[in-house]
């Protein structure tokens, strides 16, 4: 049976892509990529987050309930989970981009996915011995295996559906490169239709005909998703090459540096090291123009006396390429760029939380009809989905015209303007929890816990604009990370950016424990106290207004002076 290295070395044989820029010849080009491959590897996508979502959405309830775990504990074993979920893509992305590609590594996680979801399926016939003497069951110990096989999964299809889908489209082609950034919007779009169905349909049958129903149907989709896949395969470009572990590129330039940092740098850049475009096309890295900053890590790149005198070969730890080089600046470069990230996934993280809690003490009725908190959450869902196709279809047309540029606007341009809006949204949140502690204080109910007499619609401006602001800055972040990351690390690139939209959780953890111990005194309940009306909530979302402000104009002096990366 032919196996997964020699099915792709075929194909990327009959494709003959070496002929043109790794894109496939002019004939496979038209019978390869594009939409017509994408819309397999977005179908892996969709389904992989539908099962994810299925699962984090209600695993708290399937906890407390079948396995008798208190509230606190599954609440930290679900966090606990899901933050694995998106340390995982590490290792897929690092095993993508270091030897097997990113179809081999969806194929070979997307089975351990699938076995994961099989085993979580099965789980739930086991008979819940339940025993308050013991810590464990058997069916809990099932369960989090499955779990635990579920998340290593995911960290080979997170990084890489969006970096493989990205690819099918050549970037030397402008009519292709343009629908490149619409693959970004539709894949945004794909995730929050994912979101709403697990919430909505698969929590429904999960509640109401059962916790095995409700895991089955995600698990036949997973691996419909993943045969689909791979009947596709005909269809796909492939540009991967192995050209190595991209941390030891990184290493080799470090070290080259510092054993040469007592040499002097030519005047003339193009004498420092390269090797020939045929030689570089074979590590699936395009030749990259050298940058003037961060002159010292050129010096790995000189090719001195004792390196000409060695022969031929040429020690990677002592000379590395322009090429070389040039990966580890652009990684520099983007690290002020990945911090940004972080705050504005602390933003985000209240859309489940505060923003939640907020509504809690607010009227829910209107009419005859009464509105869950929680349930605003798919407010902000509906404009992402509303947003995308109105940006797609008749944003970008228009920025067109004003721009010359293909995409209509950059991504370093699209994320301003999400993290302006991301902002707004939290000064919005702000005034609204003023006003309504201002109505508490004229109601007298300060030190009552029950709802204030302001309608929970104005709630939907915050939701709004936070909503708008992902299609911006979520989509931009992903096209950004994704084009300026250097060819073999394009998946590490995306898995860093995963991870660090999920230290947001973590970054908010641990910033309400701080305003807790700085805000909670004798005779003072501190800013976010059990009872709403005598906190001060405003106050947290004009400090999270003022951390997002910073960031922001920290972003905007960054991307201001980004060298932007220049193949050749």
């Amino acid at each position: 049976m032919e196996s997964l290295n020699d099915l792709e070395d075929r194909l990327l044989v009959e494709q003959d892509v070496e002929l043109n820029a790794n894109y496939g010849s002019s004939h496979s080009k038209h019978h390869t990529g594009a939409w017509r491959a994408c819309s397999l590897i977005l179908c892996v996508d969709f389904c992989e987050y539908l099962a994810y979502y299925g699962i984090v959405r209600n695993l708290v309830t399937y906890l407390t309930k079948e396995l008798h775990e208190t509230n606190l504990e599954a609440a930290r074993r679900v966090s606990l989970w899901s933050g694995t979920c998106f340390l995982t893509p590490l290792l897929g992305a690092f095993l993508s981009d270091s030897y097997w590609g990113n179809y081999r590594t969806i194929i070979i996680f997307g089975g351990i996915y699938f076995i994961g979801m099989i085993t979580l399926t099965l789980s739930t016939l086991i008979p819940n011995e339940y025993d308050s003497t013991e810590k464990s069951s058997t069916k809990s110990v099932v369960l989090f295996f499955a779990l635990y096989i579920i998340a290593l999964g995911s960290g080979g299809i997170k990084p890489c559906v969006s970096s493989f889908g990205a690819s099918q489209f050549d970037e030397t082609d402008p009519n292709e490169k343009a629908q490149k950034s619409s693959f970004f919007n539709w894949y945004l779009f794909l995730m929050k239709i994912s979101s709403i169905l697990s919430t909505t349909f698969i929590v429904w049958i999960q509640d109401n005909l059962g916790w095995g129903l409700g895991f089955m149907i995600p698990t036949i989709l997973v691996g419909f998703a993943i045969t689909s896949f791979m009947a596709g395969s005909r269809i796909y470009r492939f540009t991967h090459k192995n050209g190595g572990s991209p941390l030891m590129r990184i290493c080799q330039v470090i070290v080259a540096a510092i054993r040469k940092s007592d040499l002097n740098l030519p005047s003339d850049s193009s004498l420092l090291y390269e090797i020939s475009y045929d030689s570089s096309a074979r590590k699936a890295s395009r030749k990259l123009q050298h940058s003037p900053d961060l002159r010292f890590l050129d010096k790995a790149a000189i090719v001195s006396s004792t390196d000409i005198s060695c022969g031929d070969k040429i020690n990677p730890w002592r000379v590395c390429t322009v090429t070389q080089v040039e990966e580890l600046k652009i990684l520099i470069r983007m690290i002020p760029i990945l911090a940004t990230v972080i705050i504005n996934s602390v933003v985000s993280a209240q859309i489940s939380t505060t923003f939640v809690e907020q509504g809690m003490v607010m009227e829910k009725t209107i009419g005859s009809f009464v509105i869950p908190s929680a349930s605003l959450s798919s407010f902000e869902v509906a404009t992402v989905l509303v947003g995308i196709p109105l940006y797609d279809l008749f944003l970008i047309p228009i920025a067109r015209k004003f721009t010359t540029s293909d995409r209509g606007i950059s991504p370093l341009q699209r994320i301003s303007v999400g993290l302006f809006l991301s902002t707004l949204s939290m000064i919005t949140a702000a005034i609204v929890e003023s006003k309504r502690l201002e109505i508490a204080r004229d109601y007298d109910l300060i030190h009552q816990n029950v709802e204030v007499p302001m309608s929970i619609v104005w709630l939907l401006p915050q939701y709004f604009l936070f909503g708008t602001s992902e299609v911006f800055w979520l989509v931009g972040q992903l096209e950004f990370f994704y084009e300026q990351a250097p060819d073999a690390m394009r998946s590490s690139c995306l898995s860093f950016w995963l991870v660090m939209a999920s230290l947001g959780n973590y970054v908010t953890s641990f910033l309400l424990t701080i305003i807790a111990l700085v805000t909670t005194t004798e005779g003072c309940p501190g800013w976010i106290p059990s009872n709403l009306n005598e906190g001060h909530l405003d106050r947290f979302f004009w400090l999270l207004a003022g951390f997002s402000l910073s960031n922001l104009m920290f972003f905007v002096y960054r991307a201001t002076r980004y060298k932007w990366k220049i193949a050749i």
